[in-house]
């Protein structure tokens, strides 16, 4: 009688585990981590990345940033306070943008750190922030997509001075932000209500999170979709081109403005390039899936990532536009340090 009974709980145990398992998302793995949306690229064991070759080939980069690249600290400041009332987009550099909707500012990935990695280590910035924190205004929502440096800078996370804004990060990110009032976890397709007027969701993206040697893909990724009244804004993690943009584009679009990376993508002569970052070709494609009425370029002129020209992806991106069924007019690239209402961006 006692073994039937111990077989029997034996079972329970097992099926419910199997329950619980089948209940589980498809990007959530058993061991804890997490995994690209079914049908992703897979990056090739083939691939073998070296950190001396590259910065061998990266020392034949030209760097020399036009001057219209970035635009001039005074106007910036100028443009902050002649916009301080209207709803806009602001490029600080690489993926920091900051969007003010209504009475509410959002902060993208901010990295104002003079280098993407830990302490002193980790590619240096070759263009300033077009502001410096103490020069931000008031922050309300800060959204963070990725752990990865050049997204999740430490630096910044604790010299933040709003650290009574909302923050909106992937699965398993919180304990970075101890010192924030409002941290809000999301996995993929979880909606936070801000006000009224604006809502935002956490959406699948194709990339990867890693910030040491044993914590690959333990923590998630993602896109956020703003909506805001009547228009919605998509801005990418990093990503690479996958399927399911094409169902996110079925299930949320059109979106009103895609701001996409177009960045960090040639790894030649090493390998041909990365499956995690679009190309800017690929950047517009995800754009297209996505039924977006413009797309915007982010996550290039900033950091040396890749051994693409530093130039070359606005270059290829607004060649490319009308490839994708997009105006050259519609394929946007900002200089750093530009501020555009957003009636001017998003009719």
């Amino acid at each position: 009688m006692c073994k039937i009974f111990s077989l029997i709980l034996v079972l329970l145990i097992y099926n419910t585990g199997v329950s619980a398992m089948e209940k589980k998302p498809y990007h959530h793995l058993p061991d804890g981590t997490f995994r690209n949306p079914e049908g992703s690229p897979e990056r090739s064991d083939k691939v073998k990345f070296s950190y001396r070759q590259f910065t061998k080939e990266k020392k034949k980069i030209d760097m020399t940033v036009p001057s219209d690249h970035v635009v001039d600290k005074k106007k910036v400041l100028e443009d902050l306070e002649k916009f301080k009332n209207d709803d806009y987009i602001a490029w600080i550099g690489h993926a920091t943008f900051l969007i003010k909707l209504g009475d509410t500012t959002i902060i993208t990935d901010p990295v104002f750190s003079k280098n993407a990695g830990p302490l002193i280590f980790g590619p240096d910035r070759f263009t300033e922030p077009a502001l410096q924190l103490d020069e931000i205004p008031k922050t309300d929502v800060f959204l963070l997509t990725h752990n990865h440096y050049d997204h999740q800078d430490m630096s910044t996370i604790r010299k933040f001075p709003f650290k009574d804004a909302k923050v909106l990060l992937p699965l398993k990110l919180g304990k970075y932000f101890k010192r924030y009032k409002d941290v809000n976890e999301m996995d993929w397709f979880d909606e936070i209500k801000i006000n009224d007027d604006l809502k935002i969701t956490f959406l699948p993206a194709v990339h990867w999170s890693k910030r040491s040697l044993t914590d690959t893909n333990k923590s998630l990724w993602g896109n956020f979709l703003i909506q805001y009244r009547n228009k919605k804004i998509l801005f990418a993690c990093d990503t690479g081109y996958g399927n399911i943009y094409k169902d996110l584009g079925e299930q949320y679009g059109p979106i009103d403005l895609s701001m996409i990376n177009i960045g960090a993508y040639d790894f030649r002569p090493m390998f041909d390039k990365s499956v995690y970052h679009t190309t800017p070709e690929e950047a517009l494609n995800i754009a297209q899936d996505l039924k977006s009425k413009k797309v915007l370029g982010t996550h290039w002129g900033t950091f040396v990532l890749s051994l693409e020209p530093i130039m070359e992806p606005p270059k290829r991106f607004k060649k490319s536009a009308e490839t994708y069924g997009f105006k050259k007019e519609d394929a946007l690239i900002f200089k750093i340090g530009q501020i555009s209402p957003l009636k001017d961006i998003i009719n």
